[in-house]
């Protein structure tokens, strides 16, 4: 049989996830990986330098996925932060769910190590971004380098944040996933809930007023 002589990146991905899956383990090496798809093993590295990579692209690829798909609704733009980060969670776990023995696989397959979290290099670095993109409100300090570690950090609970949910649906056994439903709902409010700087403005402001007054009192 002749080789393929074309194949396209979703190829690689495909054959790599059913073997996976079928052997419980990655391929032995590329060229054996290569030999089984009947393609030269010189086609693989036009795609990828690695099955390292294949994993992280994976999971960058339920990403774009979940952003591909809110971005068909129109309804999604006109959502706040709040909401639209709720509406990525579940479509983000849909797809996960879609998939959940590869990502049982992958995410368990270094569990006690942090070569997990390797694997998610790419996710999190598209996710922060996300983040960022929300704009989620911020205290108006006016001072960059507090401005900039509040954008820091409010990133880092949400990549914290994305984490503890996958561990929470990784363990979840109730029919349709319906606990990690109910987890992301109160886990997404509730950090909004704490985020939210509107009391915390108003006491600001409420000093300023004290002090200008105070010092026109003088």
């Amino acid at each position: 049989m002749a080789k393929k002589k074309t194949i396209t990146e979703n190829d690689i991905i495909t054959w790599y996830m059913d073997y996976v899956l079928e052997h419980n383990q990655h391929p032995k090496s590329v060229y054996a990986f290569a030999k089984a798809n009947n393609i030269d093993e010189s086609l693989f590295y036009t795609h990828f330098g690695s099955f390292e990579a294949i994993e992280k692209h994976v999971f960058k690829a339920f990403f774009h996925n979940t952003i591909t798909v809110l971005e068909k609704n129109e309804d999604y733009n006109t959502y706040d932060s709040r909401n639209k980060l709720l509406a990525f969670y579940f479509t983000f776990f849909e797809n996960l769910t879609a998939n959940r023995s590869y990502v049982v696989y992958a995410l368990n397959k270094h569990k006690n190590s942090l070569k997990n979290l390797a694997v998610l290099s790419e996710l999190k670095r598209h996710f922060s971004k996300y983040i960022d993109q929300l704009g989620i409100e911020i205290l108006d300090i006016k001072q960059a380098q507090i401005e900039k570690f509040q954008n820091k950090a409010i990133s880092e609970s949400g990549w914290i944040q994305l984490l503890v949910t996958m561990k929470f649906w990784l363990d979840d056994t109730s029919a349709s996933f319906e606990k990690t439903d109910i987890f992301i709902e109160k886990s997404v409010n509730t950090s909004f809930d704490i985020l939210n700087v509107t009391p915390i403005k108003s006491v600001i402001d409420f000093g300023k007023f004290l002090f200008k007054e105070k010092m026109n009192m003088n």
